[in-house]
């Protein structure tokens, strides 16, 4: 009848590499900020835009995951109505 997907779920091991990786990558880019030889004014500058880059990143992220889910329920909304026009459809009837 119906296949319903099963839901992937991210093993524990990869969120935490992901988050391990996450915070090793914003720390060395700190670092290196920190120890840029340039002005407060330069590393300030640089600063924000890391943080603005990884916030667009994330913000990024959710939008793309946002638009596959919905497309996966308007999938899902269609294969449901399919199903219910085949299982109500009699081939024997006259039209």
């Amino acid at each position: 009848m119906s296949d319903t997907p099963v839901k992937q779920q991210n093993t524990a091991a990869f969120y935490g590499q992901s988050v391990a990786s996450f915070a090793v990558a914003m720390a060395a880019t700190g670092i290196g900020i920190l120890r840029l030889d340039a002005n407060a004014w330069v590393r300030s500058f640089l600063a924000i835009a890391v943080l603005y880059l990884v916030t667009s990143a994330f913000t990024l992220a959710k939008v793309i995951r946002d638009r596959q889910e919905a497309g996966q329920i308007v999938s899902r909304v269609d294969q449901a109505r399919l199903e219910k026009l085949l299982a109500e459809h009699d081939p024997f009837e006259k039209l």
